[in-house]
């Protein structure tokens, strides 16, 4: 019994620990958890990342969403095509024509009476153009005029009271802006991509590079956004979509956008003259960097140094000499030689700029009148010339010509021609741009003319062209 009675009391004891284990615990969980959805509740409370049943809802995001609603119907789809006839001879000998599609774009409407801005890439060799509205409606186009080396083409489609964007000014845009890309990419129409800009004024040539000042940005750009607008956040049209750097051919993190103000500047010429007024300010030169400024003794590390200027120049009458240092023009900063022409890009002869220079460490400041760019189209050779200074003639050891400036497409010359110099038409001198226009008028066309090239060791050779 009583050995029972000693088992029982054991067995009560126990069974109190135990239970007075168990509440203890069980409170411990309770403050644990109280605890921890105190702290969630705090995290939520202040955490940049909302829950995913919360709106999101910001400034920007709003501004995205306006400017893709107030873009997309303004952006167009190009389509290049081909046409080639083909008989029947089942019926009599009737004429039909096959249609191929050989590439495909983006435009942007620019006007209510359907004016498009592309680029010339998109449209190149086309027999015919087709433009399809974000509606599913289709127009014939008709090729205004276009700007090769600037990559840029303007069209006209018959229409009035269209969706049209504005330009906006791309000298304005700061790096780490946001942007948005609207287009056509891989066929897939009215598509919206958003980024930043990357960078402003690159150059993705250096051997051609006073036609090129490119906005780079990360908004993903392929195949079929050739064309297309870059918007900012107002919707304004800063810039129009034209190539990628990419083995693939694909998008692979930045893509580049002719300037908004380059672009206007090529559409008003088209628009009143058919072809690009193009305005110089006369100084050849480089770059400078850390490696440059060491080489000339000098302190500066960024800017263009002037090693020449044309004769008859603007930057010659304005007194600009040779060992300047342009810093800056207008209002632009002038880190690199395509900083300079990215701006004078945009304006036109006779205009005339302020040029801040640095002369022996002094800030001097010049205004400039921009003189025109004349050129020669050379059609018999397929090439365009222009005129050249004295003192580059002597540095190529020659006493006359006019230098090669641009071959053409289905040129009778290949590129290793550009940059010679036309010294002789049929065996005369030829001194200037207009007395070259003279001697070739005077050449029979079904007759051989012969053409003496000089190049810059002073060497020259002479071809005949029939």
């Amino acid at each position: 019994m009583k050995k029972y009675i000693s088992l029982l009391t054991v067995a009560i004891i126990a069974s109190v620990i135990t239970y007075g284990l168990f509440e203890f615990l069980n409170d411990e969980q309770k403050s644990r958890s109280n605890t921890t959805h105190q702290v969630q509740t705090q995290k939520n409370e202040t955490s940049f990342l909302p829950a995913a049943n919360m709106p999101v809802s910001s400034n920007a995001d709003n501004k995205f969403v306006s400017a893709a609603k107030e873009t997309v119907n303004a952006v167009v789809n190009v389509k290049n095509i081909s046409v080639a006839p083909t008989r029947s001879f089942f019926f009599g000998h009737s004429q039909q024509r096959k249609k191929a599609v050989r590439g495909v774009g983006s435009g942007v409407i620019i006007s209510p009476d359907g004016y498009i801005v592309t680029n010339n890439h998109v449209i190149k060799g086309a027999k015919e153009i087709e433009v399809t509205l974000n509606n599913n409606e289709n127009y014939k186009a008709e090729v205004v005029g276009t700007a090769p080396k600037s990559d840029i083409a303007l069209l006209k489609i018959d229409e009035t009271d269209l969706h049209y964007l504005t330009f906006g000014d791309s000298n304005n845009i700061k790096v780490g802006e946001w942007v948005l890309a609207i287009g056509n990419p891989f066929n897939l129409t009215s598509t919206v991509t958003a980024g930043i800009v990357s960078a402003k004024a690159r150059n993705l040539d250096p051997e051609n590079n006073m036609y090129q000042s490119f906005i780079q940005t990360d908004a993903a750009v392929n195949p079929g956004n050739s064309g297309g607008a870059l918007v900012n956040e107002d919707g304004q049209l800063i810039g129009v979509n034209t190539a990628i750097t990419s083995k693939t051919g694909s998008y692979v993190g930045y893509s580049f956008a002719v300037p908004s103000n380059n672009a206007r500047k090529i559409v008003e010429d088209l628009m009143e003259y058919g072809n690009v007024q193009k305005a110089v300010l006369g100084v050849r030169g480089s770059d400078i960097d850390g490696e440059k400024a060491e080489q000339l003794n000098i302190e500066e590390t960024q800017g263009f140094y002037v090693g020449a200027i044309n004769n008859n120049s603007g930057a010659k009458k304005a007194g600009i000499k040779k060992g300047d240092i342009i810093k800056k023009i207008d209002d632009i900063k002038i880190r690199r030689f395509a900083d300079l022409t990215g701006y004078i890009n945009t304006k036109n002869p006779g205009e005339i700029v302020n040029v801040e220079i640095i002369r022996d460490g002094n800030i001097i400041n010049k205004k400039v009148e921009l003189t025109k760019y004349k050129l020669y189209r050379f059609d018999r050779l397929g090439v365009e010339v222009t005129d050249i200074d004295q003192d580059q003639l002597k540095k190529y050891n020659l006493e006359n010509g006019v230098q090669i400036a641009n071959i053409m497409e289905n040129a009778y010359v290949s590129n290793k021609f550009k940059g010679l110099i036309i010294t002789k038409i049929n065996d005369e001198k030829v001194k200037s741009l207009e007395d070259l226009k003279d001697k070739v008028a005077q050449v029979n066309l079904r007759e051989p003319m012969s053409v003496t090239f000089g190049n810059f060791n002073g060497e020259t050779k002479t071809y005949v062209f029939r």
